[in-house]
């Protein structure tokens, strides 16, 4: 996979490609926005990844450029501000997703691999782990063959860490993803939902991640 990294801060930009690298994607780096329309406009890539703060031209206006000259290449925009309005912006401006810095590198890779299956129109059905399966398109769950009753939101937490079993989930993922930036959580909103499933599923299907998140057992 051609992936255009747009990031200005270089030390950063140089980890970012050692791991994406490593994760077989083919790296080119731009460090500005005048560069990254240039690179983006004439070059052949299939993702994105643009950070909204670049000192000559916001990835804003990169990918608002990038959209009127009728480029539908899959964008994921940076951000180190916290607030709503950088994230809002930046999706309605054209980008298919973001991420906030400080950043788990796992979901980073996690939320590529997301953009590119919805690009590519290949995303699966349902999702299966073991005895444990989801039907995405009925948000319905099954384990071991019988039906598995699940809140909405116990859904959307078990979908996140089946798509990533065996991985870590971070707990900080797990609330944007169940509440969004704008609703409010109870400090232990994702400790409640993690008991609750693992009611359902048996307490050894969930392992605590102390201090980081959740992560799924595989076997």
């Amino acid at each position: 996979m051609n992936l255009c990294l747009v990031e200005d801060d270089h030390a950063l930009s140089a980890v970012l490609t050692e791991g994406l690298v490593a994760a077989d994607y083919r790296v080119q780096q731009s460090y500005s926005g005048i560069d990254a329309l240039r690179l983006l406009n004439s070059g052949s890539f299939d993702l994105a990844i643009i950070d909204i703060g670049l000192q000559d031209l916001s990835g804003i206006n990169v990918i608002r450029r990038l959209r009127n000259s009728g480029s539908n290449t899959p964008i994921l925009i940076l951000t180190a501000r916290h607030g709503t309005e950088d994230r809002v912006l930046g999706l309605d401006a054209g980008a298919d997703d973001y991420l906030a810095k400080p950043f788990d590198f796992d979901e980073l890779l996690a939320r590529l691999r997301a953009i590119l299956r919805r690009a590519s129109g290949t995303c699966a059905s349902a999702l299966e782990c073991g005895p444990l399966r989801l039907e995405l398109a009925t948000q319905t769950a099954a384990l071991a063959g019988q039906p598995l009753p699940l809140t909405r939101r116990e859904f959307m937490l078990l979908r996140l860490l089946l798509e990533n079993a065996g991985r870590i989930v971070t707990r900080d993922r797990l609330e944007t993803e169940l509440y969004g930036w704008l609703d409010p959580v109870a400090s232990n909103a994702i400790e409640v939902h993690v008991h609750h499933l693992r009611k359902k599923l048996g307490a050894e299907r969930i392992r605590t991640m102390r201090g980081v998140g959740y992560m799924l057992v595989t076997s």
